[in-house]
């Protein structure tokens, strides 16, 4: 029997966006052939603001709001996010209903045409860097004080223009970006997760919806990935714990083993000169106690003076 209601899913409209969402449109297809299924796009505040630095904007929501009000209206069913842009505290009556399967969660050096041979320990001294990421930017200059970096911004298309353009010697992108595209022969480094611990959630999809939607979050069982569910939802207890948005300095990094999950982490300065780290382990069905854990331990080790005072100077 066909169901009448159509399913309406958000997305942004930026080519990996909808990559990402025709991807879980026609994996949920498959799983539902009786249902019918349409894609509704639109802009978010961060992708219209592309001459300011995404830290000085104020994160909290802006690659989502547009989307969740949306939703909240009940003009779209769910929409699917690259999990690391969705904030840790959702709108009320909104909530986590999926998780898919996560792609390489690291970071990736792509560089320009003249630095072929080199990676980023080895690149001339005062080398042009460009992230627009604060936990890229303070965990770079704390292992690589010898590079200069400088702020970038737009979709990654726009990105790698500017880099081939000769304005940059070197950018950082996610590995996960790059390979949904069919760019990841653009790869020239990953970094190694010691040296760029990743941003909480990257690499995986996140599909927000209405709490009390019932028939919608039954459709989701098809593209829930249990290992990746439970790794994320240890970074996003670890980063709500912290209260910091994806423009505060915090990078992580979760291995499961059998049922045991080991969680690392770090809060760094934006200079790059202070950094604390640590990580914690525990039974798999419980990430959010890992999550919680490793943020006590860093809190002790002062890791909220560090927050405090990024927090202050981007009031």
């Amino acid at each position: 029997m066909i169901t009448s209601r159509t399913i309406r899913i958000g997305s942004r409209k930026s080519q990996l966006a909808l990559v990402q969402t025709n991807w879980v449109h026609a994996e949920l297809q498959k799983a539902h052939l009786d249902r019918h299924f349409e894609i509704k796009t639109m802009s978010t505040q961060g992708d219209k603001i592309l001459d300011v630095a995404l830290a000085k904007i104020g994160d909290k929501g802006l690659f989502t709001k547009e989307l969740e009000t949306a939703m909240l209206n009940r003009e779209t069913d769910f929409a699917v996010h690259s999990l690391k842009d969705l904030p840790t505290n959702l709108p009320e009556g909104l909530i986590l209903g999926a998780i898919t399967e996560r792609e390489d969660p690291a970071d990736a050096l792509v560089v320009h045409a003249k630095n072929q041979e080199f990676e980023l320990a080895s690149l001339p001294e005062g080398s042009v860097i460009g992230t627009s990421s604060l936990r890229r930017l303070a965990q770079l200059r704390y292992h690589y004080p010898h590079l200069a970096f400088k702020d970038i911004r737009g979709n990654l298309n726009t990105r790698l223009a500017k880099l081939d353009e000769g304005g940059y010697d070197g950018i950082i992108l996610a590995v996960a970006g790059l390979q949904r595209l069919g760019m990841g022969d653009r790869i020239h480094q990953i970094i190694d997760p010691e040296i760029s611990l990743h941003a909480v959630g990257q690499g995986a999809l996140g599909i927000e919806c209405r709490a009390n939607d019932h028939e919608v979050l039954e459709l989701f069982s098809s593209i829930i990935h249990y290992p990746t569910t439970q790794r994320c939802l240890a970074e996003r207890a670890f980063l709500r714990s912290l209260e910091g948005g994806c423009q505060v300095p915090i990078g992580v990094n979760s291995v499961i083993d059998g049922d045991t999950m080991t969680l690392k982490g770090i809060v760094a300065s934006v200079d790059g000169k202070t950094m604390v780290r640590g990580e914690a382990s525990g039974d798999i069905v419980q990430p959010e106690s890992i999550g919680l854990e490793l943020a006590q331990q860093l809190k002790d080790q002062g890791a909220q003076t560090i927050l405090d005072a990024i927090i202050a100077e981007h009031r």
